[in-house]
């Protein structure tokens, strides 16, 4: 069925957006590229060039590969321009209402048989399916930034979705040269649901006054050699995008900790969200120094007291690993799901259930009881799946 595909539309040619039309483009298919206007257009355009650029002066691509791939991508802004795509993906920004625009007008406008799939981060699939007429046709392919690098695709069905929708979405990221990961729909699907409340956690440990933000990103990296601390990639992600998302796990979950981080709201709500605005965490305008400096006091001392028998490292990484547990033990994904999604997804050299193997179960189930003893974690406790049940002699069972 894939193979008879002939035309793909992207709705929305942001930077993800853009992104996802060159890697359709990449692999042989005819891309139409649709923005809200001629201005969006000419953006969406330029980043997609700049892209390919990149990918020339890095030898990746060579200059005909480069024209090629131009080639079978067109641009437009009207809608109906779409009314002979046989796969269309939306990638608009993360507003329900921006949405239910895009599904409102694909179905009327698209083939009945054509499948409509959105690039939702962590909305609901299933409330944007049921916007349209055809909600078995439906999916959730949640590519991960930057789209042509980054090996992950999630694809999300919902109580609604067709089977057979469901499996061409799967062959069609095969064909893009992903790997995909099959799951239902759940606020924050695997990687967000396990990476932002990491985020959020150094949020909460930098408010505390346990650490620096220097300490916090170094003690992560030295630890588990991801490529950059959390703070440091809270800034490149934006704070406001973390933002909305622990805001979605929380409407779903309703538990503490999916609660942001008072800290994190303060920033959005000063406009303070990373790169994109000069100044998050880190200052990025060039001058060094914090965004928000934390001042010290007896508070703190007696925060610091509390904690100083904790690895700086464990405090982030093994509620970390106790998330991915959950996961597990919920039925929501595999183990080798899990760390598949963060090392293709996010970038981790290992995933938490291979950190969990290097650290035993046993130590890691010793700093949660200790960490939920100190308070440190409100309404937290260890898992029973740090039973036999999931960990059999120090193996993992997948």
């Amino acid at each position: 069925m894939v193979q008879e595909f002939q035309t793909v539309g992207v709705v929305g040619l942001g930077t993800m957006g853009a992104g996802i039309a060159e890697v359709f483009a990449g692999a042989g298919f005819t891309v139409v590229g649709v923005e809200i206007d001629g201005a969006a257009l000419d953006r969406g355009r330029a980043h997609l060039e700049s892209s390919l650029d990149r990918s020339v002066g890095k030898g990746r691509l060579t200059e005909q590969e480069r024209r090629d791939i131009l080639a079978r991508i067109s641009f437009s802004t009207a809608r109906d321009d779409l009314r002979d795509a046989d796969f269309v993906v939306e990638a608009v920004p993360e507003r329900i209402d921006l949405k239910r625009d895009v599904f409102t007008d694909l179905d009327r406008v698209c083939p009945p048989g054509t499948i409509l799939a959105t690039n939702t981060s962590s909305l609901s699939v299933t409330e944007i399916a049921a916007l349209t007429r055809r909600p078995g046709k439906v999916v959730g392919l949640h590519f991960f930034n930057p789209a042509p690098a980054m090996k992950l695709v999630e694809v999300v069905r919902t109580v609604l979705t067709e089977p057979g929708a469901a499996e061409i979405a799967t062959e069609v990221a095969k064909r893009l040269g992903k790997t995909p990961i099959g799951v239902t729909d759940r606020a924050g699907f695997v990687a967000n649901a396990l990476l932002v409340p990491y985020l959020n956690d150094a949020v909460r440990v930098y408010e505390r006054r346990i650490a620096s933000r220097e300490e916090i990103d170094a003690a992560v990296t030295a630890a588990a050699g991801l490529p950059m601390g959390p703070l440091t990639l809270l800034d490149l992600v934006g704070l406001d995008v973390s933002l909305a998302v622990m805001d979605v796990l929380w409407e779903e979950f309703r538990q503490p900790r999916y609660a942001a981080a008072p800290l994190l709201r303060r920033m959005v709500a000063a406009g303070l969200l990373g790169r994109k605005s000069g100044r998050g965490f880190y200052d990025h305008s060039g001058a060094g120094d914090p965004a928000e400096a934390l001042p010290t006091g007896p508070v703190a001392e007696v925060v610091r007291d509390q904690v100083h028998r904790f690895d700086l490292a464990d405090l982030l990484l093994v509620p970390h690993i106790d998330d991915a547990l959950r996961m597990v033990g919920d039925g929501y994904a595999t183990a080798d799901d899990v760390d598949t999604a963060m090392r293709l997804g996010c970038g981790y050299p290992k995933g938490p259930f291979e950190m969990l193997a290097e650290r035993g179960a046993d130590a890691v189930a010793n700093v949660l009881g200790g960490m939920a003893d100190a308070g440190l974690t409100p309404g937290y406790a260890p898992p029973p799946l740090l039973a036999a049940d999931l960990v059999a002699g120090g193996r993992i069972l997948r």
